[in-house]
Formats: structure tokens, C-alpha cells, sequence
């Protein structure tokens, strides 16, 4: 159940948008109309996560298989539908998806759960990413996993519900309580 209604798509200020659009006409997001709610909290944001999603160092499908760990281990319905679509898109596999989904011990998995679990990495697998990513990828891998969990938390608290026409991607159940 929605706790915070979306600002209907009519009333959107599009200036503050401005981060994420460019200008460009955006369709309905349930995220973005919560977001509008709270217009300085929403333009800063919107600059911080355009950065996550297209601005990142990251590989396009590790950081979609990232966000999707982060999104499965809190349950997070608007993010892995919004998401899985995307993964498909970066060529992530319907396999990868179930080892998401099982937790498998891939690299990143085993990476986002640490960092979810201890706020850190250990020395073995920050050096086992480090092999694959640099510096900046690795900085932007650690605020990918901590953004995508907070927005997990606020859209789950504040009752997101996934936009309309997106599948579910298996979630089915596995989101949080209604």
C-alpha cells in the first residue's frame, strides 16, 4: 500500500527533473512522482543516481546484476522490476538472474552481500574484484550497493508499487508484505 502518493504525472516540475532528463519528457515513474514530493531532496538525489545509472565506470551488466542483488537480498519489487529489463538489455542471462535470485557464490553476490552484511569488504574479495575493476569502478561498485539499498528502504517503506506494464521478473511473492 502506497504511504506517500506519487504527485500526479500532470503536476511533475519538470526543472526539477532537469538532473535526469536533460529536458527530455520522461514517462510516469511511481519513483519519480514519490520523488516530487520532496523537490530538494529529488534534484539531489536525481544527480547522485543519474551518475549510478548512467554515468558509472561499471560495466553496464555488473552494475545491472549489482543493483539486482541489492533489490533481491531487501525484497524491493519497483526496483528488480525496473531493473531485470534493464539487466536483459546489458545481455545478463535468465541463469544469472536464478543466481541472483539463489544468492550463488558469484563475485558479486558474494561482494554486495559483505558489503550489506559488514559494511566493508574483505581483503580477499575486494582484491578478487579489484582484479577486474579499478579504482573508480570499485568506488563506483561500493555506492552503487549503499544508493540502490537506500532506495530499496524508501521505496519499500514509503510503498512503491512497480510502474505499471513492468513485470515482476520472478519476484512474484518474494517482495515485501503488502
Amino acid at each position: 500500500m502506497t504511504r506517500v502518493p506519487p504527485v500526479p504525472y500532470h503536476k511533475w516540475d519538470t526543472e526539477v527533473l532537469r538532473p535526469l532528463t536533460g529536458g527530455r519528457t520522461v514517462p510516469p515513474s511511481n519513483v519519480l512522482g514519490l520523488l516530487l514530493n520532496h523537490p530538494e531532496l529529488a534534484k539531489a538525489f536525481l544527480t547522485f543516481g543519474t551518475h549510478l545509472l548512467y554515468r558509472s565506470t561499471l560495466p553496464a551488466r555488473t552494475r545491472e546484476l549489482t543493483i539486482l542483488r541489492v533489490a533481491w537480498r531487501h525484497r524491493c519489487r519497483y526496483e528488480w522490476s525496473h531493473h531485470v529489463p534493464m539487466a536483459r538489455g546489458a545481455g545478463v542471462t535468465e541463469t544469472e538472474l536464478e543466481e541472483v535470485r539463489q544468492g550463488t557464490g558469484t563475485l558479486l553476490n558474494r561482494a554486495v552481500d559483505e558489503l550489506e552484511t559488514t559494511s566493508s569488504l574483505s581483503d580477499e574479495v575486494y582484491g578478487e574484484l579489484a582484479k577486474d575493476l579499478d579504482e573508480r569502478q570499485l568506488m563506483d561498485f561500493v555506492f552503487t550497493v549503499g544508493a540502490y539499498g537506500m532506495q530499496a528502504m524508501a521505496y519499500n517503506t514509503f510503498g512503491v508499487e512497480p510502474d505499471p506494464g513492468t513485470d515482476d521478473g520472478g519476484m512474484g511473492d518474494h517482495g515485501p508484505a503488502a
